[in-house]
């Protein structure tokens, strides 16, 4: 089981979406818990990196934790991952390993890996992901 932690970033129907350097698939921003790490302090710290933006941890809130196949893993090798939405400081800049940032509606699901599809038939199904 990956253990990994997500930002979800909606506006006006769309969500915020990354590809990292050498990727052919959407990831949502965030990344692995390091030993010791609270799922806020892996939240903060992997949207730093790759966003160079500030979460404000006060407006974090959990969304859900959802579980697929790893994308590009063995089968079996199974991702879980627990997602919240914030508001952040800063603007938007893709650093570190990502290489393009985007905003993606439902019509762009099989563009994203396993387990954001999973996610996002759950946003679309609230209503919250235009179709």
């Amino acid at each position: 089981m990956i253990d990994k932690i997500a930002w979800l970033r909606l506006d006006d129907g769309k969500i915020l979406s990354t590809r990292s350097r050498g990727k052919d698939v959407y990831y949502f921003p965030g990344g692995k818990r390091e030993t010791g790490e609270s799922d806020l302090d892996t939240l903060v710290r992997e949207i730093d990196e790759e966003l160079a933006v500030t979460i404000d941890r006060a407006t974090a809130r959990h969304v859900g934790t959802f579980e697929a196949q790893a994308h590009g893993h063995d089968t079996g090798i199974t991702v879980r991952m627990t997602c919240y939405t914030a508001e952040y400081d800063g603007v938007l800049v893709p650093s570190s390993e990502i290489e393009e940032i985007v905003w993606l509606t439902y019509a762009d699901r099989d563009r994203v890996s396993p387990v954001d599809q999973v996610i996002f038939d759950h946003l679309s199904a609230a209503g919250l992901l235009t179709r």
